[in-house]
């Protein structure tokens, strides 16, 4: 007879193996946001060894600098400025959908483990992103060459499914009250993830007479955090209401389908970016310090009387100042999501095995109540774009969440 402790054994040593395997993939779902600009062309080029060559370029334009006066006036009339303009709407729509992936599951019965239980789970999340969308391709760094071990310039085949390994543990404390935490990690990525929920069971402890047939009900709120990127900060907060039945199979085994609602707010931020990573600005402006007394630029000085300005700015002998004004920081993100969930938990002794499905109740773009808007020249026309119009023709999301662990 196969006891419920090996089979907990074997379920968390697979666990392991998976997550050790999957942790040597590589990074090519990291962020590289520098790639999200409004027009390719600002990206450095011909620059020596190393440039930064634009992703997106017609033949007539190969090997002209950025400072080519041709260049920089199609620049500014197609996105208000020479140097790199940030896509914030790419930004957004890429922040949304990592926050869906990222975001709290809820993934367990409205009833808590009881006074004085505990629950350790491991937990795997798989859910669909728009892979072939620009702000995946261009967004996420893409795999290393393994002769020079440098990064593509577009990740061309992103996975159609984000994948989150997590560990959680819950402990409940009487009069329904349950709180848990949560750390994980993303495949293919550095990024780490944690965060902790809280719990209320409305009905816990009602077990007997008429009220013992009565549903559990939860309402709960978790939030989920990252590190590992220094370019994207991304926090997801979620406020849920679930209920469930749990249905005895025999005197050892239960099974607890449950339903629910669940509330996101997406708070992303970038951090400074580089858009052009691979261009040194010293060497492209052969810079021989900065505009202060001793060492003046020739090229500032006071209209009648030539008199030196200083400015504190760097001095280029040849070179051009350009790219010490490619770095950018994006808008920031604050969005919403709305969520359907659909669980089943079957239970043997000790052994707890769940299943989970999360879906958008409604579009993102439907989502979105807040006021935020967006002002950028592109095209040569001057664009304002709210958050639900950024979020436009974003697919739907789903989640499959499983998981493995014991109830004590």
């Amino acid at each position: 007879m196969v006891k419920p402790s090996h089979i907990l054994g074997g379920a968390i040593a697979s666990a392991l193996l998976t997550v050790s395997g999957v942790s040597l993939a590589g990074e090519s779902m990291n962020p590289a946001l520098g790639r999200l600009v409004l027009d390719h062309r600002c990206h450095a080029t011909n620059v020596g060894d190393g440039s930064h060559a634009a992703f997106i370029r017609s033949a007539s334009n190969v090997g002209r600098m950025v400072d080519d006066p041709a260049v920089r006036d199609t620049l500014v009339r197609a996105t208000g400025r020479p140097e790199c303009a940030p896509d914030n709407v790419a930004f957004k729509r890429l922040v949304s959908q990592l926050g869906f992936a990222l975001a709290p599951t809820g993934m367990h019965a409205a009833r808590t483990t009881g006074f004085g239980g505990f629950e350790f789970m491991l937990e795997g999340t798989f859910t669909n992103i728009d892979d072939g969308a620009e702000e995946w391709k261009l967004g996420t760094r893409g795999p290393r060459d393994p002769a020079t071990s440098q990064a593509s310039r577009v990740n061309s085949s992103p996975p159609s499914t984000l994948s989150v390994y997590s560990a959680r543990v819950r402990k409940a404390f009487g009069f329904g009250l349950e709180v848990a935490t949560q750390v994980g990690f993303v495949p293919d990525t550095t990024i780490l993830s944690g965060g902790a929920d809280t719990r209320l069971s409305l009905l816990e402890g009602f077990r007997t007479g008429f009220a013992g047939i009565l549903p559990d009900v939860a309402a709960g709120a978790g939030v989920r955090t990252i590190t590992g990127t220094p370019e994207l900060q991304l926090t997801v907060v979620g406020l849920d209401a679930q209920i469930s039945k749990p249905l005895t199979l025999a005197s050892q085994s239960v099974l607890t389908p449950w339903f629910g609602f669940q509330y996101l707010w997406i708070f992303g931020d970038s951090g400074l970016i580089d858009t052009t990573p691979a261009t040194d600005p010293v060497g492209y402006c052969q810079m021989t310090g900065t505009n202060v007394p001793g060492n003046a630029d020739p090229t500032k000085t006071e209209t009648g009387t030539g008199r030196p300005v200083f400015d504190g700015q760097p001095v280029c002998a040849g070179g051009s100042p350009l790219d010490f004004n490619n770095n950018v920081v994006f808008n920031n993100a604050r969005l919403e999501r709305q969520r359907l969930m659909f669980g089943l938990n079957y239970r043997y002794e000790m052994v707890s095995l769940g299943g989970e499905f999360i879906f958008d109740l409604v579009d993102p773009e439907d989502a979105q109540t807040g006021t935020d808007t967006m002002t950028f020249r592109q095209g040569g026309k001057v664009v304002t774009v709210s958050d639900k119009q950024a979020l436009a023709d974003t697919p739907r999301q789903w989640t499959l969440a499983l998981q493995v662990g014991a109830m004590f």
